[in-house]
């Protein structure tokens, strides 16, 4: 089975090939850059020489020009120059090589020749010289106008010529030396970084296969940008796999909770419904006893079915929850009309120091139940005569709220507790009272879900003290 490249080597070898491209494409530009300008240096050489061969030769007549020519190059010597004059249409007129000009030929149409004629000044590298049997040369022309004839000098391409304009082998041995560093250097970076990627690879196929995995089986990561993101991905699998199992032993907590306390109340209707069945001549008041408990039982169960359905609502879909303004200062007084008779039946008074036209976007129906569990949960345990007071005002764009009585309260042991759900201070005061155990727990819920955070406190002046914020 051929075996798979990991990501690491597929991105090393695609990163060292783009780099071995680029590292051989420069250093073949850099060689021609460097030839270019020895040939260049060498042009700008025998040019010079044209110049001078030109000046010597302007002194001369036409009769000993050939003589000059040749005084001139026995006092500057070059090793193997060859001069060449040739006139304007072509015609060799001396040449210290080949001393028979008659049988060259008409040299018109050379390039170093025809570049001279038109811009001045020409050269050509490594063409043969077919009067010179095959001899490479280096040209380099230059045309007189005023004379109407071309000066022509040349070396031949031998080994020192070729060697004179051969690149310098120091600088290729450097390159080499500097792309092998260079190629190291980028083997130890992609294998850091390919071997993160591979080890999250592999922790990804671990968690996908195995499900769960423990704090101690987190992946040593290599100390760098990506290592500390691969890190931060494993940690974040692993809080949110340790919430998974929070929400889990929440879920079992609830349902196990919410089978004790339905318990209960089917329980005492069977109980009620049987006594009623079992003895058919039971007397009327005794039977309407009976009815009127099944049916506040049966108003529990109600209740009670009622909260779990919205914390179910909350915890699996709260982003699904319709969203609309919600004038809360409205909300407000509508809990304070459903809850006067209940507050005059406790001889209790409801203070609400809110301003108008709280505008929250959010759920009406969360936001109704926030103020109607806090209302009906000071009722229930603040105790009779007491009074509850709600104040409001904007700060930094929120709406801060405090909910408080001046009742009983409850121990300071308590306090932390008293959001989770099913918890009560008093298990049996709370069932006389028809509590579900989950009032609290959806205030907090719909605080959260509407963007704020509550806190309780036991109130200076006796009873709780609820702080919670809505956002607009």
């Amino acid at each position: 089975m051929r075996r798979k490249l990991t990501i690491g080597t597929k991105l090393y070898l695609s990163v060292l090939s783009l780099f071995l491209l680029f590292a051989v494409a420069f250093m073949v530009f850099q060689q021609y850059r460097e030839k270019q300008y020895k040939v260049d240096t060498l042009n700008l050489k025998l040019q010079d020489y044209n110049n001078q061969m030109h000046e010597a030769l302007s002194s001369s007549t036409k009769t000993n020009r050939k003589t000059w020519l040749n005084n001139y190059l026995k006092r500057h010597p070059i090793r193997d120059l060859r001069v060449t004059v040739i006139n304007s249409q072509g015609q060799v007129l001396y040449d210290n090589v080949n001393p028979n000009i008659r049988n060259m030929g008409n040299h018109a149409q050379r390039p170093e020749v025809q570049q001279a004629l038109n811009r001045g000044s020409g050269s050509a590298v490594d063409r043969n010289s077919t009067t010179m049997g095959g001899q490479e040369y280096f040209y380099s022309a230059t045309y007189f106008p005023h004379d109407k004839y071309v000066i022509r000098s040349a070396l031949p391409y031998n080994m020192d010529l070729a060697k004179n304009l051969q690149t310098d082998q120091h600088y290729l041995w450097f390159a080499l030396a500097i792309m092998f560093l260079l190629i190291v250097v980028l083997y130890r970076f992609i294998h850091r970084l390919g071997s993160n990627i591979t080890k999250l690879n592999e922790f990804a196929a671990k968690a996908d296969h195995d499900g769960k995995l423990e704090a101690d089986e987190l992946v040593n990561f290599s100390n760098d940008e990506l290592g500390e993101t691969a890190e931060r991905i494993v940690k974040l699998y692993l809080k949110l796999q340790r919430t998974q199992q929070e929400q889990d032993v929440l879920k079992r907590q609830l349902t196990q909770n919410a089978a004790h306390e339905l318990k209960t109340p089917v329980a005492s209707i069977q109980g009620y419904l049987e006594t009623i069945l079992e003895n058919p001549k039971v007397n009327e008041s005794t039977r309407l006893l009976f009815l009127q408990r099944c049916y506040a039982q049966s108003k529990r169960l109600t209740s009670l079915l009622s909260d779990m359905s919205m914390l179910n609502r909350m915890d699996d879909g709260a982003q699904m929850l319709s969203i609309e303004e919600v004038d809360v200062a409205e909300l407000i007084q509508t809990v304070e009309k459903e809850s006067q008779w209940t507050l005059q039946q406790r001889s209790m008074t409801m203070i609400c120091n809110i301003p108008k036209n709280i505008i929250v976007h959010g759920n009406r129906s969360l936001l109704y139940s926030i103020f109607r569990n806090l209302t009906d949960n000071a009722m229930a345990y603040a105790g009779v005569g007491k009074h509850i007071s709600l104040s409001a005002y904007k700060k930094d764009d929120v709406w801060q709220f405090t909910f408080s009585d001046n009742g009983v309260g409850v121990a300071p042991e308590h306090l932390p507790r008293l959001f989770e759900r099913f918890y009560r201070v008093d298990k049996g005061r709370s069932r006389k009272m028809g509590g579900t155990g989950l009032g609290l727990a959806i205030v907090k819920n719909a605080v959260i879900v509407h963007g704020g955070t509550i806190c309780v406190s036991l109130n200076p002046s006796g009873g709780l003290k609820f702080d919670f914020t809505l956002k607009p």
